[in-house]
Order: structure tokens, then C-alpha cells, then sequence
């Protein structure tokens, strides 16, 4: 009861701002993957121009989205309800004062059916971007067709909506019914794209990019792994373009953009290797593309793939990690990593079937000690997995040299505290 109450509070201050304040533009980010670093690459770009606000966290939910719209530190103790007084006072000041920022960028999340309509109670986007349908909380959305009535739910409410049509199935075009929408995505066929022509480890990749509104590409360079990695920067040429910035603003803009910690992000290891840092979570539509950047360097370097289970997947959950495995090769990879149940029970036995190196680890500690055994000079390791129960972003802490400014998820004094506790919780049971 008094979430809900917090919660009706502060939309109806957000839907105030927006009232009070009607030239910010507000931007939303809704879809299965890749809500962040859309938004910060959109972020990027639109600095070049505009003054903006965006919260650097992923605070989508409910509670912590209006909060961030507005500009506000979530309280540090939620249960007193003098803090959201203090909380309170804030918005109220935020919605009086002149105004502050030209355009708001945010992310909004989808845990359950229903969750990104709510947003439609009290918010009009300018621009909505929808960066994926996957497989996403399968054990509250049960099929992919309800995810993505979730996710493209957005359009109903939004002025304008761009799709991405990589990771958007055209079969669900049908529930798209907004007459503004555009596509952007990492190929030619997309309205606004960007397309890899060169790739490599840690320069990034070269990169063309075009829109229906040029008579020309462009070229440039964005420090970024993965033509998954350019459907934010195809995102965001879009957004750059509705906004009125020329190419060589867009082009300054991706020129600021760097890997979200935890997100496809190269890092030195020992031993001269490389460790692709993809830990912040995981889904199959992004564990499959991690794969396919991995495989880009096999011809030149050991490969090897510390692959955790993902989480959320409900009964969809075994046949997913058995694809995965299914897409680990031994021409490809050295080693096959495993860490977690499922991954263990479903991605191992697959991976061994297709001939694959398969080690089963009980934890990322385990994980870590056992790929620097295996590792060769100059190795490519991929980490990748989900946060709650499996925290390969621990691996990555063990295989890289930590003297280097290196940002790993996941590392605040509380988190520690509670990953401490699991592994000792996870090795007694052993």
C-alpha cells in the first residue's frame, strides 16, 4: 500500500513537470535488450546540441523511473517516509524552477505483463525506441508474443516510434498501429543504420552510416565490439536526425560513445589476452551475438568462452541454454566455461555434443582459475552470464589486470558484501 502510494505520487509529479515544462522533449527506451546503452549512445549524440538529462544506471522501474525523469536521488532508506517527504519537496521544486534540460532520455522496464502501459498513464514520449522482443521474464510473460505486446506497447502511447528491425521480428509489426514509425537497425535495409566494414579488438570498428534523409553515407569509427553493438548507434543517428543535428554533429557525438561497463567492453588481461566483458547480463539473443563477435578473432588468437547461465527464461529456459550450446564450436573454441545450474545441465552437454573442450566450474571464482590455467598467450576470452547467482563479472576481476582504471558491474560495497556471502553459501553446499 504505501508503494503504491510512493508510486501514484510521483508520476503525477512527473506528469506535472512534462505539463509545466512543454518544450522537454522526453525520449524513451523500452524492449528485451539493450535499454542502456541505447540510451547513452542516444545521450551521446544529442549532447552535441541539446542539454540533457539521463540517468547513468538502468533505474526503469516503476519507482526508480520517475525519480530519475525528474532528476532525483532515490532515497537511501525507502521504508521512512520522511525521505520521501524529502523526495517529495524535491519534485515540487523540480516542477516550479525554470526550465532545467532540453531533453529527457529514459529507459523503461517490463517485468511483468502490463508494466510498460502503466508508463502510457501519465507519460506522451516525443520518441519512443524499441531496441528488442527476446525472450525476457518467460516465467511472467510465458511467450515471446506476450513479451512483445509488452515491449511495443509503447507505440500506443508515444508521438513517434523507431523499431528496430534486426531485433523486431516483422511478425509483430501488426501490434505496432503508430502511423510515425521508422526502422533503424545494422543493415541495409533499415531507415537509419549503421554498417560494420572493420573490426578489431581495441580500436573498434570502422563504420558507414546513412539515413533516408542524406544522399550520402558517411564513415567513421565507433570503440565498440559487435554489429549488435552499432543497433544503439543506428538508434541514435535516428534520434539525431528527428532532432535536426547534421551528420557532423551525429558523427562528433558517436566520436564520445565507450562500452557500458559489463556490455561487450575489451579489457587487458594477463598474459597479453583480451577479456570481452559482457557480464552485466545475459539473454539468449545477446549471448549469440557475444558468440559471433568471439568468433571473429579465431583465425588469429585462442578463443575460449566462459558462458553463465541465464537467468529468467522460465520453460523456455532448457531449450535456449541447448541452443547456445548448440552454437559453440571446437573450430571455434578452445574452451567452453560453464557456470550454473542450467547452463550446466542444458548449454554443457550440448557444446559436448558439437566436439567442444566443456569445463563445469561451481562458481565464477572457479571459472577464473580455471581459464587462467588454460589461457594462451594473446588469448580472446569471452565472459558472459547473468547477475543473480552466477556474477562472472568476478571472473573478469581474476583474469585482468585490475591496476588499470577498469569499471566492472556490480562492485559497490553492498554488492561485495552479498556476493561474499553466496560464494561461501555455494561451496559449503558443494
Amino acid at each position: 500500500m504505501f508503494k503504491k502510494h510512493i508510486q501514484n505520487k510521483l508520476e503525477n509529479y512527473t506528469q506535472q513537470y512534462f505539463q509545466k515544462h512543454p518544450d522537454v522533449k522526453l525520449i524513451v527506451v523500452s524492449g528485451s535488450v539493450g535499454k542502456t546503452s541505447t540510451k547513452r549512445t542516444v545521450g551521446d549524440v544529442l549532447s552535441m546540441r541539446y542539454k540533457i538529462r539521463m540517468h547513468e544506471g538502468n533505474h526503469n522501474t516503476e519507482i526508480a523511473a520517475p525519480l530519475a525523469m525528474l532528476g532525483i536521488n532515490f532515497p537511501e532508506n525507502i521504508r521512512n517516509p520522511f525521505s520521501w517527504l524529502t523526495v517529495f519537496r524535491a519534485a515540487k521544486k523540480r516542477i516550479n524552477s525554470p526550465r532545467d534540460v532540453d531533453i529527457v532520455i529514459q529507459e523503461i522496464g517490463g517485468d511483468h505483463p502490463g508494466d510498460i502501459r502503466r508508463f502510457g498513464t501519465y507519460l506522451k514520449p516525443d520518441i519512443a525506441l524499441v531496441t528488442a522482443v527476446t525472450p525476457e521474464h518467460m516465467e511472467f510473460f510465458k511467450t515471446i508474443e506476450a513479451v512483445a505486446d509488452e515491449e511495443l506497447s509503447v507505440t500506443e502511447f508515444s508521438k513517434m516510434v523507431l523499431v528496430n528491425r534486426e531485433d523486431v521480428a516483422g511478425k509483430f509489426a501488426a501490434l505496432d498501429t503508430n502511423p510515425n514509425i521508422y526502422t533503424y537497425g545494422s543493415s541495409e535495409q533499415a531507415e537509419y543504420r549503421a554498417l560494420p566494414t572493420n573490426m578489431t579488438l581495441h580500436d573498434g570498428m570502422d563504420i558507414e552510416i546513412g539515413a533516408v534523409d542524406w544522399p550520402e553515407v558517411y564513415k567513421t569509427n565507433v570503440a565498440l565490439l559487435g554489429e549488435h553493438s552499432l543497433r544503439p548507434v543506428a538508434g541514435a543517428i535516428a534520434i539525431g536526425v528527428k532532432l535536426g543535428l547534421s551528420p557532423e554533429e551525429i558523427i562528433s557525438g558517436l566520436q564520445l560513445v565507450r562500452p557500458v561497463p559489463g556490455r561487450m567492453n575489451p579489457l587487458h588481461g594477463f598474459n597479453g589476452s583480451t577479456i570481452i566483458d559482457d557480464t552485466y547480463n545475459s539473454s539468449p539473443a545477446a549471448a549469440k551475438a557475444a558468440l559471433l563477435t568471439l568468433y571473429q578473432f579465431a583465425s588469429d588468437a585462442q578463443c575460449i568462452a566462459v558462458l553463465g547461465s541465464m537467468n529468467e527464461l522460465g520453460d523456455v529456459s532448457a531449450a535456449e541454454h541447448q541452443a547456445i550450446g548448440e552454437l559453440c564450436t571446437p573450430e571455434m573454441l578452445s574452451w567452453v566455461v560453464v557456470v550454473g545450474e542450467q547452463a550446466e545441465k542444458y548449454l554443457a552437454p550440448a557444446a559436448r555434443a558439437r566436439g567442444c573442450q566443456v569445463k563445469v566450474c561451481i562458481d565464477a571464482i572457479e571459472a577464473a582459475e580455471f581459464t587462467r590455467g588454460v589461457m594462451e598467450e594473446n588469448a580472446v576470452v569471452l565472459v558472459k552470464g547473468s547477475q543473480g547467482g552466477i556474477f562472472l563479472e568476478e571472473t573478469v576481476k581474476l583474469l585482468c589486470n585490475m591496476t588499470e582504471d577498469t569499471k566492472l558491474v556490480r562492485q559497490s560495497e553492498q554488492w561485495l558484501a552479498l556476493k561474499s556471502k553466496f560464494f561461501t553459501r555455494n561451496r559449503d553446499n558443494q
